[in-house]
């Protein structure tokens, strides 16, 4: 009965680790220890996250590697080293299992094998050995034996399924419905149990086990229970949760002596004798929680077919709906939810409070739009919100993220996420065949996981009739939260020669002409298919796609949780794309309705219902518009009619949302709209949903008692503090196609490509958009740089620049990216062909784009440069302002310093009319010795307002003979001292 393990003889079965330790037990002893492997900086080449690209001098991060040693009591092996501490211990136990000559079993145990197992496991869970052990049994163990009279050491069969994995895991080998239904453990236990009638005893119609011989009383009194201070009397704070929907939840408290068993007070407020005929439920709430529901046994008897214990039909009345929802099994007759247990970190009892706060906090969690509310801490403020923006734009739990919880609160299978790739270039431009789309099948996340890659195929027919094939590997990271899937291109050349396919522009059509479609299905335990939403719409981001397609799912479920009528919820699927099996669907959340509709108001009619907003302060002229970022302070209130209390319920310092996408209550939205930046406003509102009222409260009897006394309403005290205005190429698309920001591209793409240049340098470079479209075109440049202060977006450049200089680098020579200030004067940067600066220099304060414009045009000297910038007068027309207050007001109150109209970016710290940017140029033009003309993209130059970006050209002046030299006609004075202050980030060379 010492030994943990089976006997030698039978089949081993599971990881080179479990097969060690269910031989060699404690005797197997695992030494772990840190690795540390110091990577040279070296600029030639760094990795970064995604692609190995050459150049990039940034310094590498220390690797701590792991190396294990594994003690037998015959040999010790030594493992290789790995970046996770479990993947060397199982390398140096397969390296054992090896030297053993084991043989591990192919495929599943049998169920005699598991339950041998098993009976091995109760043995030693009921061993001298294991109660000399810090484990969570022990300290249930001990409890038991301080008991007094015939229940003393009968320890209740219950606490092994809560405590001991192992005994979980191995029950759901004998049978996978313990998943479902863990009462069915029990049977197994008894069952192993029985077969150790020697040492064990474990009545028939009793659900506890008892050692026969006593334990030694030095193990009992073990150094472990004198490690810490004597044990003082524990205070629970539970709920006791009547079967009788009817009947209110109520809070309980008991006090637990050092001497008592915990397990047979909660028995006792149960109504039963002892601890024994109590059941324990999986851990409900948070995961790290020791929250667990307590109820009695219900009546069992022996079912001789299925060898194992069945509920009798007289207890299937007695279901506890609102337990049951909690923890997602079955519970039957009243039950008490607690925190109290002991754990691995203590042999002390560890308690947490439970109030009436937490359990209706963990009711919301069970709820879509519940787990977003909480992930933002505004219970009653937050709304789950009805569209999906950009990730920037989001604030609390992503969709995904929600969705996760979601099933993981229901006791389903992590949510499946595949993804399509869609090829919006036509394959007449790779083969010159008529116009077809190139589709992709659908990667999905749970096929070939063994593989630990998925495989699809991209296929474009050509003329005659030959089939070029580029296969799509997606890594096989299993849906998650925080998973990602990567995509990585390999190539399959079939027919490529005859067909002319090359396989660069097929890799350049998936990576870059390409938008993503997504499919999630939700999955119970089992792998059945509960729900599948597929939508026909596709994004141009991976991630946007996979975020908005869980939205969708969120949205459709919350839905059924509020008890939307079975009509309207059918409805509601077909037009978000989502299919269900009814049967499954319902079984699953059966409860769900009932729960949340309780206590719940009509809340259409509340969001219906128009409140009065009372504004103050002076308005700063500064409003939100729907797609901007409102920060606000807040507070609500519980008000009840006669007006003499208020009860502070939840407020925020700071609380930033996006407008016009539903992620708050309408009312709150709705005044929002109506103030601008400094204001403030009060309002009131009826209550939509107490639920979520005694969620937010800390005070569950004085809030419920004005409740259920008054009619009361919500008040709320807000402050608009900041708007974070839309971003202004989402503004801009709105009215350009293609966007602003491609016209420019184009523009400067067309001067360079007519141009004799060989040299180009793009000062405020950004992620590289202009030398990323530069490379798709044959021109005469042989040198490119790039010179940014944004190190993020640097390497975001290098990566794609890398990526195609890497495939055909055409002319180009040498490429450079540099971190460092365009108003700071570098060497490096002058003396270039050509000098591009697109929409950069409204980013500085004004007084700094007056000294780029001398630096550029007077030191760093380019033959040609060129320069755009937003067209202010132009802001009329994207912010839907009639053209005559323009032609007004605009001039007069800009000169003034007045903006009638807001910036395009809420970054941009000036916007120039055409007459301002006009006159900037020609100055610094004449000061400088170049010649300016001027462009625009967005619109024509001929009508009012002008271009929506201007652009100016500025040309270099050719020497005059008869003029005598002027200063600044060198890229550099002599007189001048040069500090080259830029650093460089990414360096790339033909030669290498």
């Amino acid at each position: 009965m010492e030994v943990e393990g089976v006997a030698g003889g039978r089949k081993n079965t599971g990881t080179p680790k479990a097969i060690i330790n269910s031989k060699f037990g404690s005797n197997a002893s695992y030494v772990v220890e840190e690795v540390v492997e110091h990577v040279q900086d070296v600029c030639t080449e760094v990795s970064v996250p995604g692609l190995s690209v050459p150049g990039l001098s940034i310094p590498k991060k220390v690797h701590i590697m792991y190396r294990c040693r594994l003690e037998l009591p015959e040999f010790s092996v030594v493992s290789g080293t790995f970046r996770k501490k479990k993947d060397a211990e199982q390398d140096a136990a397969q390296q054992a299992v090896d030297k053993l000559g084991i043989h591990p079993s192919i495929g599943k145990p049998t169920w005699e094998e598991s339950l041998e197992e098993l009976v091995s496991r109760i043995s030693y869970l009921f061993s001298d050995k294991f109660l000399g052990t810090r484990h969570p049994m022990t300290g249930h163990l001990r409890a038991t034996l301080r008991r007094e009279g015939n229940h003393c050491g009968s320890f209740p069969i219950s606490v092994i399924t809560a405590c001991d994995v192992k005994v979980n895991s191995l029950c759901k080998k004998i049978d996978p419905k313990v998943e479902s239904n863990p009462s069915l453990a029990l049977s197994f236990i008894k069952v192993a149990a029985s077969k150790l009638s020697g040492s064990l005893s474990s009545p028939d119609e009793k659900l506890w086990i008892k050692r026969l011989n006593p334990y030694p009383h030095d193990i009992i009194e073990s150094p472990i229970d004198q490690e810490s201070c004597p044990p003082e009397v524990a205070t629970v704070h539970a709920l006791y949760i009547p079967s009788v929907m009817e009947e209110p939840v109520e809070p309980i408290s008991f006090d637990v002596l050092p001497s008592v068993y915990y397990m047979d007070i909660i028995a006792q407020k149960l109504r039963m004798a002892s601890a024994s005929e109590l059941l324990i439920s999986r851990p409900t709430g948070k995961v790290s929680s020791e929250t667990k529901l307590y109820y009695a046994a219900p009546e069992m008897y022996w079912s001789e077919a299925s060898s194992s214990l069945q509920l009798a039909e007289s207890c299937k009345d007695s279901l506890n709906v609102r337990a049951s929802y909690l923890c997602d099994q079955d519970i039957y007759g009243n039950a008490i939810l607690a925190a109290v247990d002991y754990t691995w970190k203590s042999k002390e009892l560890s308690v947490e409070d439970i109030s009436m706060q937490s359990y209706y906090r963990m009711l919301i969690n069970k709820t879509p739009a519940g787990a977003y509310k909480l992930s933002r801490g505004a219970v009653i403020t937050a709304a789950l919100p009805s569209v999906f923006t950009t990730k920037t734009n989001w604030r609390g739990l992503l969709p995904r993220d929600i969705l996760s919880t979601f099933c993981r609160q229901h006791g389903l299978a992590e949510p499946s996420f595949s993804t399509s790739l869609v090829l919006l270039k036509p394959s007449s431009e790779l083969s010159g065949s008529p116009k077809e789309m190139g589709t992709m099948n659908p990667l999905n996340e749970t096929e070939q996981a063994d593989a630990g890659f998925l495989t699809s195929t991209i296929e474009e027919s050509t003329e005659s009739g030959s089939t070029c094939q580029c296969e799509v590997k997606v890594s096989c990271e299993l849906a998650g939260p925080s998973k990602k899937l990567k995509t990585m291109i390999s190539e399959n050349a079939t027919g490529q020669a005859s067909a002319g396919f090359s396989t660069s522009i097929i890799k350049e059509s998936v990576e870059s002409e390409s938008t993503y479609q997504c499919e999630v299905k939700i999955l119970s335990k089992t792998q059945e298919v509960i729900l599948v939403c597929s939508p026909k719409e596709s994004f141009k981001r991976q991630n946007d796609c996979i975020q908005t397609v869980a939205l969708r799912v969120l949205s459709w479920l919350n839905m059924y949780f509020l008890g939307i009528e079975p009509e309207k919820l059918n409805t509601s699927a077909e037009a978000l794309d989502i299919t269900f099996n009814p049967e499954r669907f319902h079984e699953e959340f059966k409860f769900g309705p009932s729960i949340h509709g309780y206590q719940q108001r009509d809340i259409q009619e509340v969001i219906n219902k128009k409140s009065q907003v009372d504004i103050e302060g002076q308005g700063s002229g500064i409003s939100p518009t729907s797609g901007s970022l409102a920060r606000i302070t807040y507070s609500v209130s519980l008000v009840p009619a006669d007006g003499h209390t208020k009860e502070l319920l939840e407020s925020a310092d700071e609380f930033e949302f996006e407008m016009g996408t539903g992620a708050v209550i309408s009312h709150l939205e709705v005044a929002i709209a109506q103030m601008s930046v400094g204001q403030s406003a009060c309002f009131s509102i009826d209550i939509p949903d107490q639920e979520q009222i005694l969620a937010a409260s800390d005070d569950f009897t004085r809030i419920n008692s004005l409740l259920n006394s008054y009619h009361c309403r919500l008040e709320y005290s807000v402050k608009l503090l900041h708007i974070t205005e839309l971003l202004e190429d989402k503004m801009e698309q709105a009215f350009f196609s293609p966007t602003l920001s491609k016209q420019r591209v184009e523009f400067a793409v067309d001067r360079i490509r007519q141009s004799d240049a060989t040299s180009l340098i793009d000062f405020g470079c950004g992620s590289g958009s202009l030398l990323d479209s530069l490379l798709d075109y044959a021109t005469g440049l042989e040198k490119i740089v790039g010179v940014d202060i944004s190190v993020k977006s640097l390497i975001h450049a290098a990566k794609v620049l890398h990526s195609k200089l890497s495939k055909d680098s055409g002319t180009i020579k040498s490429a450079v990216l540099y971190d460092g200030s365009i108003t700071v004067l570098d060497s490096r940067l002058c003396g270039f062909d050509m000098g591009t600066c697109l929409e950069v220099i409204e980013h500085m304060e004004e007084e700094q784009a007056h000294m780029f414009g001398d630096i550029v045009l007077g030191s760093f000297r380019p033959k040609t440069m060129i320069i755009s910038t937003p067209n202010y007068e132009y802001n009329v027309i994207l912010q839907g302002s009639s053209a005559g207050n323009q032609e007004e007001n605009v001039h007069e109150k800009s000169q003034a310093g007045e903006h009638p109209f807001k910036f395009r970016n809420h970054d941009h710290k000036f916007e120039w009319t055409r007459q301002q940017f006009e006159s900037w140029a020609t100055k610094i033009a004449t000061k400088h010795h170049y010649w300016v003309q001027f462009s625009g993209v967005g619109g024509s130059g001929d009508v009012e307002p002008g271009f929506a970006s201007q652009i100016a050209v500025f040309t270099m002046e050719p020497p005059s003979p008869s003029t005598p030299s002027r200063t600044g006609d060198s890229p550099v004075s002599s007189t001048e001292e040069v500090t080259d202050s830029c650093k460089v980030v990414w360096e790339w060379n033909s030669s290498n």
